[in-house]
């Protein structure tokens, strides 16, 4: 095992929800590592910034939305006419929403009221959105017989979001994460085992990848109840996850599928 085991040099990469916080660093660890990454997003001006994460590497903006058919059939045609090959998947587009806490005038909140649009919204992003490139893209990998996926769950879709790390010091709370949320996240991961059973035996692997919560200008008193409940004593910053993500896509996880790779600070340790 050497570094050369990590390059991805003349390896084509697709990251969905690319100009996110997270999908930004997606693009820059793969471009880095020598891929043609294809970042694709719907937000047309963020995009625009994508080709200054190159790094050495070559970052090619796509807009594009997840949940439609039409608009992945589309992202395949370009790929292969233009690129002439697939090799690195990564399902990173997602919706993360918040449960507001009762209102002034005593109405209430939280699960008993959570919108059915929004649950709906939400489950279609993040697993329909998920499922669909698969579904488009992974099959094309599989008719060529080699590749990697790489869908990105959460720690939330292994235990379920403590409310105590959503309160202040003076026993209110402000929100919650969604009911939706770690449902979907939970979906991810149950795809992810799917379809690596599915198409073990034509070469393409599937992983998820499960990271813990990121620093990200959050409340300090959440960022302060989330430190002090992961072992390791504070939140990531939003480029630890690259070294996790560059073994998954790589040859160096050449006997990896079906797994979740937990990187959370030892979050769901306790």
């Amino acid at each position: 095992m050497t570094a050369a085991t990590f390059s991805l040099q003349g390896k084509v990469a697709v990251v969905t929800g690319a100009a996110g916080l997270l999908g930004r660093q997606h693009v820059r660890a793969l471009a880095s590592a020598g891929a043609l990454v294809v970042g694709l997003d719907r937000d047309e001006t963020a995009l625009a910034e994508l080709a200054g994460l190159a790094n050495g590497g070559e970052v090619r903006p796509y807009l594009g939305d997840v949940t439609d058919p039409e608009s992945m059939a589309s992202l395949r045609a370009v790929i292969y006419q233009e690129l002439g090959r697939l090799d690195i998947l990564v399902n990173n587009a997602a919706l993360d929403d918040k449960v507001g806490a009762p209102a002034q005038n005593g109405a209430e909140a939280g699960l008993e009221h959570y919108p059915l649009d929004q649950w709906r919204r939400m489950l279609d992003t993040n697993v329909t959105g998920v499922f669909l490139p698969c579904q488009v893209l992974g099959s094309a990998m599989a008719d060529a017989r080699s590749g990697s996926i790489i869908n990105i769950a959460s720690t939330y879709g292994l235990v379920a979001p403590d409310p105590s790390l959503y309160l202040r010091a003076d026993g209110s709370r402000p929100f919650l994460k969604s009911p939706a949320y770690p449902t979907s996240k939970g979906a991810v991961i149950a795809l992810t085992r799917y379809l690596a059973a599915y198409w073990g035996d034509r070469g393409v692997r599937v992983n998820a990848l499960a990271p813990g919560g990121v620093a990200n200008g959050q409340d300090p008193f959440f960022i302060e109840n989330y430190s002090r409940r992961t072992p390791l004593g504070r939140m990531a910053a939003p480029n630890e996850y690259q070294g996790a993500l560059l073994f998954l896509a790589s040859d160096a996880s050449s006997y990896t599928t079906g797994a979740t790779l937990v990187v959370d600070g030892g979050f769901t340790a306790w």
